[in-house]
């Protein structure tokens, strides 16, 4: 009979032989067998229900020491670009153990949120506890689930607020992070369904009152993973920065250069001025200036604020509140083109002829000072004729400059003949205490049409003068539609008696014409909506495929980089190509140009979503108090489970459910957009004018039901009472009820 190891002989075991820990292996080395291993199975039941060891499977090991293998998750680089991680099942009593993760040649890019397979070494006398090695990218993060939590005696559930979850979550005892009854939580997946079908959350992070009017753009930041939080070293850089002085720079202090925003501006990083060219090769000319902040001067390639700001892509914008991409020592001070202020910039001036095309461009690195902070209204008003103090002594040296400059810009536009969409776009105006008082639609005045063709032309100036000095730097480009998405908007157009020609390359001269022939009718917004969906998304790229959009050949984002990391990249770039110092593009930042274009495409696409979303909550919200109201609307999209509905007065979109439209079945057409009732042969189809009743707002989900009423003015046909419709089917509609309503919602060529 051999000898029955002690507690202290069995944990320094494991300890020395972290890959050797289940009962045989215990048993093997200490030599027990038969009866012995009874008493091996006590003493290691002793350990654990000591907390010594923790039984995992059919293996122990010590809590407070990580396994070999071990699942982490990568939190980011520190101040000198190591990359770290962080365990994701530790158990110990202490403080979770920090792992410095060492990179192979061969291995693939890792970033903040990865989760990795690894194998790891204990180390002593570092700042770190062990170093480890990649085994393999484990494919996609948990699942992450935001709702409302609803708590019970074993743990609770889990109400999620994305409209499209249809099922709970069920939250263990042990995993509710202290949640109360109705707080807004965010869980991740933690395990396999139960018995009840439910899937298994683990809470993660608590947000408070879900009802609180302030927390729908939290809602958004949490459910889209937008980084709303600085880390303390990017704090801590950008407060160290200091104003830049005039070395290196052109002084350009005396340019009465102005910045025209929104009068709720919360940066200004472009600013502007015109005058008449004098040159007499170029009468009725312009030469125009457009000065951008320098933010590269502060944001240094591989520093903590530039892995930041490359993390975040962008700002996002809510009606409340603003997730910067930079901190606001930079964004709100540092980079913002204060009135008074000297500023860093980098400006180009550019000469125009009197038919507003470009002759040519000089870009110079500046210290520039804003001459005034103008609003969009109070600069339309002062070129309208109505001055005031701020805008007489501007009037004519500085305002009526730049409109005589924005005439001729327009020349050259209606030459080049960009895609004129007209979507008017919402503004949610919100109370002191949050609440949404009101919805309009915003006003566009020829100076918001004044700055964009400013904008436009100093970013085509910015990929010219790239491409030309074949500097490497990211273009913004926009591709033309997909033959299957102008075979779609072709259909739709037919719906409403107008015609997209086919056959021909197309050109935005040709969607331009059927906007206009669609404008001033009652089809006008749905052919916009049908144009836009027929796009392809723009994206940011290191190679240059033009803008459809804009009817350019080569477009670069070179005027906002407080909001934009690509406007950083480009203003990096032109750095180098005129070798204006060491804050330029590195050799790095060259090589993963691609990379950086899809990561910030993807950043935006993420901004965009999460404003949509919290636009949809807040309206919601807004006419939660008129649930049971008649309104109208336009049918914007048509599905095999109902029909959305654009409200008229709001903008807002919401559904009318199949089942809730009659007592017969419908067939759903994808190709034509119809949904075809098999026994009226009443056809619901994209731009029809409804009357609608408003069923339920659900603020939190941001999800509005509906109740037709109407099509077209004609009354829809309802079923016996409280029955309620069936649904679609897979089948066709009788052909006679099919062609009978295709006479009818024919419509003529106006």
């Amino acid at each position: 009979m051999a000898r029955i190891p002690s507690k202290d002989e069995i944990l320094g075991w494991i300890s020395e032989n972290p890959t050797k820990t289940s009962k045989r292996d215990i048993a093997k080395a200490f030599g027990l067998k038969g009866a012995d291993r009874i008493d091996l199975k006590r003493i290691l039941k002793q350990l654990e229900a000591d907390g010594h060891l923790e039984k995992r499977r059919k293996t122990y090991r010590d809590p407070e020491r990580l396994p070999p293998v071990s699942v982490l998750e990568v939190t980011g680089p520190n101040s000198d670009g190591d990359l770290f991680a962080r365990p994701l099942e530790w158990q110990g009593g202490g403080a979770e153990p920090s792992i410095l993760f060492l990179p192979r040649a061969s291995d693939p890019a890792l970033g903040e949120g990865d989760r990795i397979l690894a194998r790891l070494t204990k180390v002593d006398g570092e700042d770190h506890a062990y170093e480890g090695r990649l085994i393999r990218r484990i494919g996609a993060n948990p699942r992450r689930v935001l709702g409302v939590f609803r708590a019970h005696a074993e743990g609770g559930r889990i109400l999620p607020i994305d409209k499209g979850a249809d099922r709970e979550w069920r939250v263990g005892a042990n995993d509710t992070y202290g949640a109360k009854d109705g707080e807004l939580v965010e869980a991740e997946h933690a395990g396999p369904k139960d018995r009840m079908g439910l899937p298994k959350a683990r809470i993660v992070n608590r947000l408070g009152d879900p009802s609180a009017p302030r927390a729908v753009s939290l809602i958004a930041i949490h459910q889209h993973d937008i980084p709303d939080a600085f880390p303390d070293e990017v704090i801590a850089e950008a407060d160290a920065m200091r104003p830049a002085d005039l070395e290196g720079r052109v002084d350009m202090t005396d340019l009465p250069l102005v910045t025209i925003d929104p009068a709720d501006a919360r940066d200004h990083d472009d600013a502007i001025w015109a005058e008449p060219d004098t040159a007499k090769d170029n009468p009725g000319g312009f030469v125009l200036w457009v000065a951008i902040a320098d933010v590269a001067h502060y944001v240094r390639p591989a520093s903590a604020l530039d892995r930041e700001a490359r993390k975040r892509g962008n700002s996002t914008y809510f009606p409340d509140r603003v997730v910067p991409m930079l901190p606001d020592r930079l964004s709100g001070d540092l980079c913002s083109l204060h009135e008074g202020v000297p500023r860093a910039c980098l400006a180009v001036r550019m000469r125009i002829d009197a038919k507003g095309e470009k002759l040519d461009q000089t870009f110079q690195r500046g210290l520039m000072k804003s001459h005034a902070s103008l609003t969009y209204e109070v600069a339309q008003a002062a070129a309208d004729g109505d001055t005031n103090a701020q805008t007489a002594p501007l009037l004519q040296t500085v305002i009526q400059p730049l409109f005589a400059a924005y005439e001729a810009l327009k020349l050259a536009r209606k030459r080049r003949e960009p895609l004129e969409l007209d979507l008017p776009e919402r503004q949610i105006v919100l109370g002191d205490d949050g609440t949404v008082t009101s919805v309009a639609f915003k006003e566009r005045l020829d100076a918001h049409r004044l700055v964009e063709e400013f904008m436009v032309l100093a970013n085509v100036a910015a990929a010219e003068t790239l491409i030309a000095r074949q500097q490497a730097h990211l273009l913004r480009v926009h591709e033309e539609p997909a033959p299957e998405k102008l075979e779609a908007l072709r259909e739709t157009v037919q719906s409403a008696g107008l015609t997209l020609s086919k056959g021909q390359v197309l050109k935005t001269g040709h969607i331009n014409k059927l906007l206009k022939a669609a404008a001033d009718t009652d089809d006008a917004e749905l052919i916009n909506l049908a144009t836009l969906r027929s796009m392809t998304q723009a994206y940011y790229s290191a190679e240059n495929f033009g803008h459809f959009g804009l009817a350019l050949k080569a477009y670069a984002h070179f005027t906002s980089p407080i909001r934009r990391y690509a406007d950083l990249v480009v203003h990096r770039a032109l750095i180098s190509a005129h070798n204006w110092g060491d804050d330029g593009l590195t050799l790095e930042d060259t090589e993963n140009l691609e990379q950086t274009g899809q990561h910030i495409s993807d950043t935006e696409r993420r901004s965009m979503a999460a404003e949509r979303d919290t636009t949809d909550r807040y309206l919601a919200a807004y006419l939660s108090d008129r649930v049971g109201a008649d309104l109208t609307g336009r049918i914007s999209g048509i599905q095999r489970f109902g029909a959305f509905v654009k409200l008229d007065e709001t903008g807002a979109d919401g559904l009318i459910p199949i089942r809730s439209i009659g007592h017969e079945y419908f067939h759903f057409d994808a190709e034509a957009q119809t949904l075809q009732g098999s026994d009226t042969g009443i056809v619901i189809g994209l731009g029809q004018k409804v009357t609608v009743r408003l069923a339920e707002a659900v603020p939190v989900t941001g999800g509005l039901m509906l109740e037709l009423l109407s099509i077209d003015g004609a009354t829809v046909p309802r079923g016996p009472s409280g029955r309620r419709g069936r649904g679609p089917v897979r089948r066709k509609a009788n052909k006679s009820a099919k062609t009978k309503s295709k006479r009818k919602v024919t419509r003529k060529r106006r």
